[in-house]
């Protein structure tokens, strides 16, 4: 889409002394519900196309969960100028410390010229500082010249991991059974994931047979933080449990998955489905949290889990599935690639908060 049409992350081709609109020199504001109109008019007015429905996901959530979202707002003369919207990183992609992932960014085409994408990103660095996290992340398409030179302008640098994606094809649904992993058993990214051997008869069957996969419910929280402690090694009730809530309250656009064997349950899955991220126009999913049960290693669980998601994703009409890998987990990264996953057209950036 033409850079005039669209401002994701604050990209703008304007001559600055093209201003037409006066700007008050304000400081950022936080993003109330009374502006969601206004945001949702200028995206409209970059993207050629109303996305309301993800913005007022996006408010209905910052408004819900107050402390997992960074939203900003620049006025001018003219009412809202700008908008920037960010969520708090916990423990997705195995990690460890917090962090903040920049989403949308946009700026009224008329109000170019004043520098709001520096003044929106720069409230949103010292928005997540106030609350003690130490980077930013974002992602963008490796041949978006000026999204990547407005980045590299604005402090960011590649980051180490590797983001890989897959299209959710008629072939998603059957993936193929677990190959098997040379990596170690707990030495997954962040210590979450450890794929195995398949059973004898697993190619004989599609990989969601080889355990029961069904939606989580609420009742299965304790056993899904059992599980990620063994994994991990730490504590995650409170995100676990955090990305449970939303799946029960965002059923339209979180998928969150547990699997059972022998009547327990030995592994779950969590993705997020939405439209608009990074200005993403396609309908793409995040997989951000994966665990299995050291104990029912090696029993095809992690597909039996991505074949029932991909299943789950198609019905939602989403085309794409994307994650974040950090690019030492060789044995994610083959389990990956076994089931159709291909380094992304995106790239992953990070901008360090001193």
């Amino acid at each position: 889409m033409d850079l005039h049409r669209r401002l994701i992350t604050g990209l703008s081709t304007e001559d600055p002394m093209e201003a037409t609109a006066p700007l008050r020199e304000s400081a950022a504001r936080r993003l109330a519900r009374s502006d969601l109109d206004a945001v949702v008019a200028i995206d409209a007015l970059l993207e050629g196309q109303t996305r309301r429905t993800y913005f007022e996901r996006r408010l209905a959530s910052a408004l819900r969960e107050p402390e997992m979202h960074l939203q900003f707002a620049i006025d001018d003369a003219d009412g809202l100028a700008g908008y920037i919207l960010a969520r708090v990183l916990e423990g997705e992609f195995g990690r460890a410390s917090p962090g903040v992932r920049l989403e949308t960014i946009g700026v009224r085409p008329d109000a170019k010229g004043h520098h709001l994408g520096r003044r929106l990103l720069d409230g949103l660095a010292d928005g997540a500082k106030r609350r003690g996290i130490g980077d930013l992340r974002t992602a963008a398409r490796w041949n978006d010249h000026a999204m990547l030179r407005w980045l590299d302008e604005h402090g960011f640098t590649l980051a180490p991991n590797l983001v890989v994606d897959r299209v959710l094809d008629a072939t998603a649904i059957d993936a193929p059974i677990d190959r098997a992993v040379t990596l170690e058993a707990g030495h997954g990214p962040g210590h979450e994931i450890d794929y195995g051997l398949p059973e004898g008869n697993d190619f004989e069957r599609l990989a969601r047979d080889t355990c029961d996969v069904r939606a989580m419910q609420t009742a299965d929280l304790p056993e899904i933080v059992r599980i990620d402690r063994a994994i991990t090694g730490r504590d995650r009730s409170t995100y676990i449990g955090r990305k449970l809530t939303e799946a029960m309250h965002e059923s339209g656009m979180r998928v969150s998955l547990a699997a059972r064997l022998d009547g327990a349950i030995v592994g779950f899955v969590m993705a997020r489905a939405d439209l608009g991220d990074f200005g993403r126009t396609d309908p793409t999913a995040v997989v951000d949290t994966i665990g299995v049960d050291p104990e029912y290693a090696h029993r095809g669980v992690g597909h039996a889990l991505f074949s029932q998601l991909f299943l789950n994703l198609g019905a939602l009409r989403i085309e794409r599935v994307e994650t974040v890998v950090a690019p030492q987990d060789l044995g994610l990264l083959g389990f990956l690639y076994g089931v159709g996953f291909a380094p992304s057209q995106r790239l992953a950036f990070v901008r360090p908060l001193g």
